[in-house]
């Protein structure tokens, strides 16, 4: 249930205004999309001292990158299948990193998500919700396939990673410039 207040798309009407006053300006940033090169970003580690994280501090790896928060339902359904994911293919090198876009302070309420649903990869915190604009999202959850050069080759919302097809598309970008 999304709590009062809060909706998938909140964090994406700001995102889209920012791009509006930007075209406004003259300045439209550049389409994040399959093909593009996937924009810098920072969030925090949720383990105190919390402990900023960049996207180039996984830079040569293949990144399974999924900006998410504990009160979207879409979330629960596919953090399952992104378990599965990188317990299959994390010794194979696959890096996954989810950042959470809950307000500041849920930090606990994260930790707890993290322990329900048995989360052994990367947990950050992004409570600003500046990634929502920086890969230019209008809801959550959402899921860039990053490659080893930083170029992102898949862009999905709500995918059940878990799939025949999703497995060989990350198996292949894992393969593929080792």
């Amino acid at each position: 249930m999304i709590p009062v207040g809060r909706s998938p798309l909140v964090g994406g009407w700001t995102a889209v205004g920012g791009l509006l006053i930007a075209a406004a300006c003259g300045r439209v940033p550049e389409a994040v999309g399959v093909g593009s090169k996937a924009p810098e970003f920072e969030a925090r580690t949720i383990a105190a001292p919390a402990q900023a994280k960049h996207l180039a501090d996984y830079r040569g790896s293949v990144v399974l990158l999924n900006v998410w928060a504990t009160w979207c339902d879409p979330c629960r359904e596919e953090m399952p299948s992104i378990e599965r994911l990188y317990r299959d293919l994390g010794p194979r090198g696959l890096t996954v990193v989810a950042v959470s876009v809950d307000d500041g302070g849920a930090e606990s309420s994260i930790r707890e998500f993290v322990k329900e649903y048995g989360l052994t990869f990367e947990i950050l915190h992004d409570p600003t919700g500046r990634i929502m604009q920086t890969y230019q999202m209008v809801g959550v959850p959402g899921t860039f396939l990053i490659d080893r050069g930083g170029i992102i080759r898949q862009k999905t919302f709500q995918e059940d990673w878990s799939t025949d097809q999703n497995r060989a598309s990350v198996g292949k970008l894992l393969v593929d410039n080792q």
